[in-house]
């Protein structure tokens, strides 16, 4: 079971890029949150697959040297879907139809939080420095942390927020 969540249904096997791949398969399962249980319900499923994705990723990694294999994806899908927040969020608190998950949003967060998590500055790096399980989940929090927040001012822009 810890190896169908951390890999993602397989999903960590594809090949080249598995990160970027996890990152994608998270953005249609971010938008089915939003629509079905809107921001509140994301939220807390970010922090459930969180807590499972360090259980499956301590237990997939157990007894290894490497802490952080490439298969490993459940990460990168917590850290997109909190890049994601300010767009589920803003749109559920407009009361925006939950089917309308709009592209401009969902692409700059994809793309904000694959070179955070890629570049790894601050925060991000001292977490993957970790080498435990824990770190291995945590640097794609900073990353999807880092990328929420350009998301937000972005978003605060094109909306004229802070004009």
């Amino acid at each position: 079971m810890s190896k169908l969540v951390a890999t993602v249904f397989g999903i960590g096997y594809l090949r080249p890029a598995s990160g970027t791949w996890g990152s994608l398969a998270a953005i249609p399962l971010a938008w089915l949150l939003h629509v079905y249980v809107g921001f509140p319900g994301f939220a807390l499923a970010t922090i459930v697959v969180f807590v499972v994705g360090w259980w499956a990723t301590a237990d997939m990694t157990r007894g290894t040297d490497n802490h952080d294999p490439s298969e490993i994806v459940i990460d990168e899908v917590v850290g997109q879907w909190i890049a994601l927040w300010p767009l589920s969020a803003g749109l559920w608190h407009a009361g925006v139809d939950p089917w309308i998950f709009p592209y401009p949003g969902w692409v700059g967060a994809f793309l904000m939080f694959r070179l955070f998590d890629i570049w790894k500055p601050g925060p991000v790096g001292w977490a993957d420095r970790r080498n435990d399980p824990y770190g291995v989940m945590v640097d794609d929090v900073f990353a999807g942390a880092l990328a929420a927040l350009v998301v937000a001012i972005a978003a605060g822009i094109a909306h004229g927020v802070f004009a």
